[in-house]
């Protein structure tokens, strides 16, 4: 839409603009804005941000079910908008499945599926284990640590490098190359000054993992990278560029959205010391337990999809083409959904969220993802005692979908055996 205005939209309140989210009040705790969203427009025209916007539960499940994702301008398109330097960033996300549709989104998933498989997620348990105490070990004679930087960040960073089968102690390089990258995957504001740091963190992604096939092939050792070169389904096998393009997305997603359940996870648990002790407590109830951290605060806050054809939704008409923002975070906090959603419940049995997606696009690592989240939470509650966070002052990070803090203090004492 070259236009703000939408001719067959409901009136607007600027109120309700996306653009709230850039507001740190809002941005700290997106959810009352969700509900007034939900209540008051839950399908609406933002005109900011030249999107449809869907918040209610059943219909972000019809728009990530039936609506395109393939939503990336090729390097030609770029060029026609007068942006030829992000040619190679839009080359990279046409390669990657979580932009595409059938039958290129079909023949990627099932290449990288067969090599993703739940046999290797299960394989990884242990050294996830080890990883997750090691961090802890570091950190426990002093009594406090940045929860982030000392945890959250390198844990995952550490597993999806031994995932990949790169140097572990390249897992900095990969945490900052994953943080670049997010900015641009999660984020709906332009920011031109990034755009250079994000064009060299995608050259050097890509050398970097070209340079891994290559020592694959002299080399070969177990990792995804590895089993992405020699994925074969039906007779076809992923290019070059295609094990590169997909790698990198998995790479992303793994870090950012990992770090992101610790994080807001275990802030919500320091403010609910009774929910705290009973994640810490009952053993039993670990799996529903990460169900509903992942409910309550959703790492990845929304997607963006496009309309394949006319529809009505909500009273309104998405025309085939549009645009449409579908926030997860907000269906996941649906009354209509989820009883008493704005509870949170560690024992919620009914608990289908949308954290992963859903349909064609479901996350393929949201397996490892909930290995380490149940790892993590349990290496960290059942060793930390007295848990708080230090410090009034929080500060997210300036990326509406993939929210997430810079920094969470805590102070702890060592529990008793």
């Amino acid at each position: 839409m070259n236009s703000p205005a939408h001719p067959k939209a409901a009136p607007f309140d600027p109120g309700l603009s996306l653009f709230q989210l850039l507001e740190p009040a809002v941005h700290a705790d997106p959810y009352p804005f969700y509900k007034r969203l939900r209540e008051e427009a839950p399908v609406m025209w933002d005109p900011f941000m030249h999107t449809w916007v869907v918040s209610r539960y059943d219909d972000v499940m019809v728009v990530l079910k039936e609506f395109s994702a393939d939503r990336t301008p090729d390097p030609k398109k770029m060029e026609a908008l007068g942006l030829p330097s992000l040619g190679p960033v839009a080359d990279l996300m046409a390669r990657q499945m979580l932009f595409l549709d059938a039958p290129a989104h079909t023949r990627l998933r099932k290449l990288c599926m067969s090599a993703f498989t739940p046999r290797r997620v299960d394989a990884m348990e242990g050294k996830i284990h080890e990883i997750a105490h090691s961090l802890i070990d570091a950190q426990m004679a002093r009594g406090e640590m940045d929860l982030i930087s000392d945890f959250a960040e390198p844990f995952p960073a550490i597993v999806t490098a031994g995932l990949l089968g790169v140097p572990l102690d390249d897992h900095r390089q990969l945490k900052a190359w994953s943080a670049t990258f997010a900015e641009m995957l999660g984020n709906f504001q332009h920011n031109p000054d990034r755009i250079h740091g994000v064009l060299q963190c995608v050259a050097d992604m890509t050398g970097y993992f070209r340079d891994a096939v290559r020592e694959q092939e002299r080399n070969p050792r177990d990792g995804l990278i590895r089993s992405l070169m020699d994925a074969e389904v039906d007779g076809q096998r992923l290019s070059e560029e295609e094990v590169i393009a997909n790698t990198i997305v998995t790479m992303v997603g793994g870090q950012e959205t990992t770090t992101n359940l610790i994080g807001s996870g275990i802030l919500t648990l320091t403010r609910q010391p009774d929910k705290l002790a009973q994640f810490r407590d009952d053993p039993d109830i670990v799996q529903t337990a990460i169900e509903e951290m992942l409910r309550f605060e959703t790492p990845s806050q929304h997607t963006a999809r496009i309309a394949r054809h006319d529809l009505e939704m909500g009273g309104q008409t998405i025309r085939k083409g549009e645009a449409v923002m579908a926030i997860m975070a907000a269906a996941n906090r649906d009354p209509q959904r989820f009883p008493d959603p704005d509870t949170l419940d560690l024992t919620r049995a009914d608990n289908r969220h949308l954290a992963f997606g859903w349909a064609a696009h479901f996350c393929f690592g949201a397996a490892l993802a909930r290995m380490e989240g149940r790892i993590a939470y349990t290496a960290l509650l059942g060793r930390l005692e007295d848990l708080r966070v230090t410090s009034d002052n929080l500060e997210w990070r300036t990326n509406s979908g993939l929210r997430g803090l810079k920094a969470l203090p805590i102070a702890f004492r060592e529990r008793a055996a």
